[in-house]
């Protein structure tokens, strides 16, 4: 019994020696957070006022509230009496043995930086990375955050850009559609070459200057394959593409232009 109540008491004790630094150290995680909250939105705004762009500032406030975080956990754990040469010892075997085991995020953390010095794009600009397309909302520390036409977020690996290729369609202020379309070999190319620039000069969306390019890619078995190629604003892409392709029926339709159905044993006229 007298062990017993020997450790009873010295549990007892040792409770009441640290409960007072548990609740200092909670009390000053629960302050700093809330005042790491505040910062943040000081910080931006402080960055805004000194036109720092919008696509270094979310990648700078990322990482001062990082390290600010970092700094409030190991001042929480002193106030508890954890000694910190010993902790940052300990943190620094197992940052190394998570920096091993985490080199593909390290590799991301480096691609934003150089993607944020070498600038192959920026925040608001259209690009693709493989097959992925869409508006620039941010570039993080690890990640790089797209808005499709469809409004979907994607969000790419720093590393997947900077190793693989990206088309920045904002680059040089405008994009080129890519679109095809089929007529058969008996029709009059000029003719449809003049109906399809018409139609298209016609459409709100695409640009008069530079000049749409419209020419024969390729034949197959049963039609001509014509390459049509008008500029637009990036903004615009797939409404224009959507408007293009409207543009482009609609002027076969009027003109009476035929295609080969896919059994090539008669001709079809082309509805409205």
């Amino acid at each position: 019994m007298d062990k017993v109540e020997h450790y009873t008491q010295l549990i007892i004790d040792n409770v009441i020696s640290f409960a007072p630094r548990v609740f200092a150290a909670i009390l000053v995680l629960w302050i700093g957070f809330k005042l790491l909250k505040k910062l943040d939105r000081l910080l931006s705004k402080s960055l805004e006022r000194l036109h720092i762009s919008d696509t270094m500032r979310p990648f700078i406030i990322s990482l001062v509230a990082t390290v600010l975080k970092i700094i409030l956990v190991l001042i929480a754990v002193s106030i508890i009496g954890v000694e910190l040469s010993g902790l940052v010892t300990i943190v620094a075997a197992m940052g190394f043995a998570i920096g091993l085991s985490l080199q593909g995020s390290l590799g991301n953390f480096a691609s934003g930086i150089l993607i944020l010095f070498l600038k192959p794009y920026k925040v608001h600009d259209w690009i693709q990375v493989d097959d992925k397309f869409g508006k620039v909302e941010e570039i993080g520390i690890f990640n790089t955050i797209l808005i499709t036409p469809g409004n979907k977020t994607l969000i790419v690996p720093n590393a997947k850009i900077t190793d693989g290729v990206v088309t920045n369609f904002s680059k040089k202020g405008l994009v080129r559609l890519e679109l095809n379309a089929h007529i058969p070999y008996a029709e009059d190319f000029p003719k449809v070459q003049e109906m399809i620039t018409k139609a298209l000069a016609n459409t709100p969306l695409v640009l008069n200057d530079p000049p749409a390019e419209i020419g024969i890619e390729n034949f197959d078995s049963h039609n001509i394959i014509l390459a049509i190629r008008p500029y637009v604003l990036p903004d615009n892409y797939w409404e224009a593409t959507f408007e293009a392709h409207r543009a482009v029926k609609h002027a076969f339709h009027e003109n009476n232009i035929r295609v080969a159905y896919s059994e090539g044993i008669e001709l079809g006229s082309i509805g409205k």
